[in-house]
């Protein structure tokens, strides 16, 4: 088994545990020693039986551990990671699946990606890294998920989509075939995409329409 931490002992962290338990009732891969994170009120807690071990800068006294980033703000989730590899440039990032995952032979999936239980990734997908993708998601063929991307709860991707760099899905969003997400941008709890949306913008509403730019 290889020992594992996660980047992150907030809420997310907490669910990323709960994954490598569920992995591991079904094949044994990670040695989960606990969680890094920079809220030093969390340092030495113990949070659903697991030990926050120390900060993210003290990521370089585990050698041959491997990690994986559990902050859903992709922006700062891709900071942590760049962070991390500085510290440690030989460092390893798990990908993690949960066991009940529906995911073709056709996908490819990148280092870091986080994917949780009831998620349906169809055919000739590509996910990048760091990407996670939040319990009752659906992604159809031909999409593109690029790194650092955040699907939360119950997301539908369509068929011929790409999701670009760092942006995030809000919970229940739908986007029909063909369209594009730019970068960095956001889309608000069930806005329906029909059209697409540029980069860096917030984006909310049936039909999904910016509402500011950043």
């Amino acid at each position: 088994m290889k020992d594992l931490l996660i980047l992150g002992a907030g809420g997310l962290g907490r669910e990323v545990a709960w994954l490598v338990e569920r992995i591991n009732s079904v094949t044994p891969q990670w040695n989960l020693i606990g969680f890094l994170d920079d809220n030093e009120e969390l340092l030495n807690r113990q949070l659903n039986g697991y030990g926050v071990a120390g900060n993210i800068s003290d990521a370089a006294r585990f050698e041959g551990a491997c990690f994986v980033c559990a902050i859903g703000a992709a922006a700062v989730r891709e900071r942590i990671v760049n962070k991390v590899r500085t510290i440690c440039p030989e460092c390893r990032f798990a990908t993690l699946i949960d066991p009940s995952a529906i995911i073709s032979d056709f996908v490819s999936i990148g280092e870091g990606t986080v994917i949780f239980f009831r998620n349906s990734i169809t055919v000739n997908i590509s996910i990048g890294d760091h990407v996670i993708i939040n319990p009752g998601c659906t992604v159809g063929h031909d999409a593109v998920l690029d790194d650092f991307v955040t699907l939360y709860p119950s997301v539908n991707i369509s068929g011929n989509t790409r999701i670009g760099r760092c942006a995030e899905m809000g919970t229940g969003t739908q986007i029909i075939q063909g369209k594009t997400v730019g970068e960095r941008s956001i889309i608000g709890a069930g806005a329906v995409v029909v059209r697409d949306i540029p980069a860096n913008c917030t984006a909310v509403g049936i039909p999904a329409k910016p509402i500011k730019f950043h």
